[in-house]
């Protein structure tokens, strides 16, 4: 038995016909179905463990491990057993999964409930089944209709200008594409964790969102909330403010070419510098936020108050959520199931990028693969506990494989986000373009009965 956990349940299983479901942690974390001779996704190496998977020292050896929700159909015409979190969203229990001689023991770390389903559509039935109650215990909130959107991000990186900006709001008058939302993304901020000031490099921030407004469009901004970066006036400023181990603020990621630190959620001045910031984009007319990277709230370590990381985060979405009161509020890079309740649309798998394969080889990171792989794994969610976000769409002619891309996104897309230099569309990239951006999201991909 893995330390740390306890017996749940040991099922006879087929082994040429099982499939085991495992779910990530987080938004990124890879989440899919394996036979039980496959060899589970894994990070590579220390780094990306600490940006794309849950917190912990290791993995169970030579099993399965799902965080929330772990799921075994036995054998191809038998019931699927579902193990997951009672339903109280502050408790995720990490379940794990061991085959031998055709039996598969399954663990927990904390308190499951064990279904068995009956149903049809296989695991993925079982899954839309539990989702249902699920999203019924935690009191989901209806689901708001997602706009339909432009973000500057898979072109322009953390280059974007809001020249760059203005040309393709420009361009979506000439081109007649039906965007409602202008996402402006990574790069218009004065650093990570100065939400409250923009970047010079950018240019005016607030002028640029009026002059979204002024075609009728809905201005839209990404940030990272609970992260702080090293080399960040807040950094600086205020070392209190930060989760901190033995040693100081404990780093909790490196990326930006600098380490990087979590905002104590529990601090109130913290807190408040936070609502601060937000509630400034909000009255600039920003009515559409991507909170990205909230998986930082939910970091072990020393905190103002000593709650469990987990009531820190929910503590943390619930403040930028009452700080941006009716906007749309998309999350990325966050625990799954904590934040099930809190947000109108979720990334359901990591970043896409114009090549297919992710460049690290790990299928946590940036590649069209990685995205297609996780966000299908969750297409249960959508319409459950929010709209699913599978990631942009980008189709223009330098992205590899823009065919596949293309159909995932027709058939997973919730939200439905266009991130292509617009001038840059050839007659296939734009067609398609307008039939996507121009064609509602799916409805609830799995039937619940």
């Amino acid at each position: 038995m893995p330390a740390g956990f306890e017996p749940v349940a040991t099922l006879a299983v087929d082994a040429r016909s099982a499939r085991v479901f495992e779910h990530g942690w987080q938004s990124w974390t890879p989440t899919t179905t394996y036979g039980l001779g496959d060899t589970p996704i894994r990070p590579r190496d220390e780094r990306l463990h600490r940006l794309n998977a849950r917190p912990r020292s290791g993995w169970v050896a030579g099993g399965f491990q799902g965080e929330g929700l772990l799921a075994v159909r036995p054998a191809a015409d038998a019931a699927t057993h579902v193990f997951a979190a009672s339903g109280a969203r502050l408790g995720v229990p990490s379940i794990a999964a061991l085959f031998e001689d055709g039996l598969l023991a399954v663990f927990a770390d904390g308190p499951v409930e064990h279904y068995t389903d009956n149903g049809p559509g296989g695991l993925e039935g079982a899954l839309a089944r539990w989702a249902d109650g699920f999203a019924a215990r935690a009191g989901v909130p209806p689901i708001r209709r997602p706009p339909v959107g432009w973000c500057s991000w898979y072109h322009y990186f953390t280059a974007v200008t809001a020249a760059d900006v203005d040309e393709n709001v420009r361009a979506m008058d000439d081109l007649g594409l039906p965007v409602e939302v202008v996402q402006v993304d990574d790069g218009w901020q004065a650093g990570i964790g100065d939400w409250a000031a923009w970047s010079p490099a950018f240019g005016d921030f607030a002028a640029l969102v009026g002059r979204i407004r002024a075609t009728g469009r809905r201005a839209g901004a990404w940030l990272a909330p609970f992260l702080v970066g090293a080399r960040s006036a807040t950094a600086a400023a205020h070392p209190e403010w930060l989760v901190a181990d033995d040693r100081g603020a404990a780093v909790v990621g490196r990326n930006w070419d600098q380490d990087l630190y979590a905002l104590d959620t529990t601090h109130p001045a913290a807190a408040a510098s936070l609502a601060s910031a937000l509630g400034g984009l909000r009255s600039l007319g920003i009515d559409y936020v991507k909170a990205d990277f909230v998986w930082s709230a939910a970091v072990p370590g020393r905190r103002y108050e000593p709650v469990p990381p987990l009531e820190a985060y929910r503590r943390g979405m619930e403040l930028v959520r009452a700080s941006i009161g009716d906007a749309y509020l998309l999350g990325c890079g966050a625990p799954v199931l904590p934040t099930v309740g809190l947000v109108d649309a979720m990334r359901v798998g990591p970043d896409t990028a114009p090549h297919w394969e992710p460049s690290s080889g790990d299928l946590s990171e940036p590649g069209a693969r990685s995205a297609v792989l996780t966000s299908a794994g969750r297409a249960f969610m959508h319409g459950r506990f929010w709209t699913n976000d599978p990631d942009c769409l980008i189709v223009r002619p330098a992205v590899e494989r823009r065919d596949a891309w293309a159909a995932h996104i027709a058939r997973h897309g919730g939200l439905r986000v266009s991130s292509d230099r617009l001038a840059d569309l050839d007659a296939w990239g734009l067609a398609t373009t307008r039939e996507i951006l121009g064609t509602p999201g799916p409805g609830r991909l799995v039937p619940s009965g």
